[in-house]
């Protein structure tokens, strides 16, 4: 295992469709509320974002280890701190690069939405790192779908669309910050119904963990198929919104079937892609539809 091996590892590049999707899509909806956008702006909305995401990641990786989560039957893909790839110290170091990168990205996003933009960038930072690291980890204490909702989905896209016309809210950001919103979470729950059992014997309470399988597979179902059911909701405005992503819902729906019929194991880290893949091609197709005027 080389060291860019590790750090690649531990970045964890599957998971940032959640990051892609909302950026489209709160571009699009920028572009068709107010036709003269900055690309600049998305280009630094998209890199702050998968700083973000990779301070997240880093983070995670770091904590779990120092909570004795990642133990060696894991059944998600390897750690790079708890396989000794890389030390606690350096990706410490690794986690201040990418926060430094995200305020630098973030930095004309910022003075484009003046003080609104400035407190969700320190929230969103504050957030990355609470996700499992600090008093409180939200992970740890069932609030890490409500995190992946809040930032992957509302915050992403209306916080970017905000940035780049001044308009709060953008007709549209809050329901397609549910919509993708929701695919992340579904991404988040096959994860924690993979892991219930290290967890619940770990103390990492999820919801998978609190509640039991049962409830986190409704999570995963509701996540992964009502966001074609809100689609409708789109109608009015643009029936291209309603009608291109639902080309989609085969996917989602053969997704679910799989996930429901798969006991929590490693076998569920192919469904993980798949739901990762899942976001992204829904987040395409509907950034086309809001693009088409």
């Amino acid at each position: 295992m080389t060291q860019v091996q590790a750090w690649l590892m531990a970045t964890r590049p599957k998971t940032l469709t959640a990051t892609l999707a909302p950026i489209l899509v709160g571009s699009a909806l920028a572009y068709r509320y107010q036709s003269d956008i900055s690309l600049f702006l998305v280009a630094c909305a998209l890199f702050c974002t998968l700083c973000l995401q990779i301070t997240t990641n880093l983070v995670n990786d770091v904590a779990d280890f120092k909570k004795g989560t990642d133990t060696p039957d894991r059944l998600g893909p390897p750690r790079a701190t708890a396989q000794g790839w890389l030390s606690p110290k350096a990706v410490w170091m690794g986690t201040g690069v990418a926060i430094l990168g995200a305020l630098l990205s973030g930095y004309p996003l910022m003075v484009a939405g003046g003080w609104p933009l400035v407190i969700l960038g320190v929230v969103s930072i504050l957030a990355a790192i609470a996700y499992t690291a600090g008093p409180f980890p939200l992970a740890y204490n069932g609030l890490g779908e409500v995190f992946v909702l809040i930032f992957f989905g509302w915050v992403a896209i209306g916080g970017l669309s905000y940035a780049l016309t001044g308009a709060f809210p953008v007709p549209g950001a809050g329901l397609a910050g549910t919509q993708i919103g929701l695919l992340s979470v579904a991404m988040i729950a096959i994860n924690n119904l993979r892991d219930i059992h290290g967890d619940k014997k770990s103390g990492k309470k999820t919801l998978a963990a609190r509640y039991g399988e049962n409830f986190i597979r409704a999570i995963i179902s509701s996540a992964l198929l009502s966001p074609y059911v809100m689609g409708v909701l789109w109608w009015p405005e643009s029936k291209l919104a309603t009608l291109l992503p639902a080309l989609s819902l085969i996917f989602a729906v053969k997704v679910n079937s799989g996930v429901q019929k798969t006991a929590p194991s490693k076998e569920l880290n192919a469904y993980l892609g798949k739901a990762s893949l899942h976001l992204l091609i829904f987040g395409i197709l509907l950034t086309i539809a809001l693009l088409w005027k």
